[in-house]
């Protein structure tokens, strides 16, 4: 087998190469006037984020099998796949351990005001007249309701974290739908009833801009938005808008609408002291990225015996 990694660099470790695989070439990066280039004689594409859609597909009729290295597979076109015989597969499941922590530990930092208390410890503590300093006002984790849109191995493991904190949880069922499953709330009211809203959903036509200006607006004065799923699901500018407000009371943010961000993103300018933003390294635990390598190379394996796994496509 012939394999070109397409952003080999975008994980910190290299992924072990099965025995079947006769020529790998990892390339750091590769820009989107470079994919076909880079797969002209490729049998197997692996890539994190490069984007592979009709168009470049098209023109690889070697191309057989892609491997997405993370459990989102928004980059690759699957309709495109499906009419050219390419077989797509993802690595699921692998960082939801780590992405439930991360969002955990994004939690606690904006209900406890832990970035307000480190500056005030800088600038005001030295001159205070009390051996403490009050700032901003300090909320429990325990008994704040955490709405989770997404159900899959990631928002389940994060209710159970917050769970285990005492948080109320609650799943969002999918907007605008009148019946509402089992075990969920409807969106809206999830949006209203809710002290931090974490997303956990797949980027597709149905979420992009999931969260925008009403939905900002129907949550609680002062709630939280997490986001460690993807950008798009997130009107920015509205976002911006309802936190220079005041309403909306912080948000963190482990992934943006384009990564990497211009300098000039607005996200990255605005001082505002419940704004954590974080370059999308919610997934990368040491564990977590072991385990990615890992099954990495078992597809590969999988694949090169007639008898592929984790098939998306």
């Amino acid at each position: 087998m012939n394999i070109v990694f397409l952003d080999s660099d975008s994980l910190p470790l290299r992924v072990p190469r099965p025995a079947c695989v006769s020529h790998w070439n990892d390339r750091p990066a590769t820009a989107p006037g470079e994919v076909t280039v880079a797969l002209r004689d490729a049998d197997i594409a692996i890539t994190n984020k490069v984007r592979l859609g009709r168009t470049e597909l098209e023109l690889l009729p070697k191309l057989r099998f892609i491997c997405v290295a993370a459990s989102g597979y928004d980059c690759v076109d699957l309709a495109a796949c499906r009419d050219l015989g390419i077989v797509v597969s993802n690595v699921p499941s692998y960082s939801a351990q780590s992405v439930a922590e991360a969002v955990i530990t994004m939690i606690f930092a904006m209900r406890r005001q832990l970035f307000a208390y480190r500056d005030a410890a800088l600038r005001k503590w030295p001159d205070s007249m009390q051996f403490c300093v009050h700032a901003q006002p300090i909320q429990d984790v325990q008994g704040a309701r955490l709405g989770i849109v997404g159900r899959g191995a990631i928002g389940q493991a994060t209710a159970r974290l917050a769970e285990a904190l005492g948080m109320h949880v609650v799943f969002a069922e999918h907007p605008g739908q009148s019946q509402v499953r089992s075990g969920y709330l409807a969106f809206e009211e999830v949006l209203e009833c809710s002290d931090v809203i974490s997303l956990h959903c797949p980027l597709n036509s149905a979420t992009q801009g999931l969260i925008g200006a009403s939905q900002l607006a129907r949550m609680k004065p002062g709630a939280l938005l997490v986001n460690t799923a993807r950008g798009p699901l997130v009107d920015e500018a509205a976002l911006l808008e309802a936190l220079r407000s005041g309403h909306l009371g912080g948000a963190a943010l482990d992934v943006l609408s384009s990564e990497p961000p211009a300098a000039t993103q607005p996200l990255l300018n605005l001082l505002h002291p419940n704004l954590i933003v974080t370059p999308h390294v919610a997934w990368a635990s040491g564990s977590s990225l072991q385990r990615l390598a890992e099954i990495i190379a078992a597809n590969l394996t999988a694949f090169a015996a007639g008898k592929p796994i984790n098939v998306v496509s």
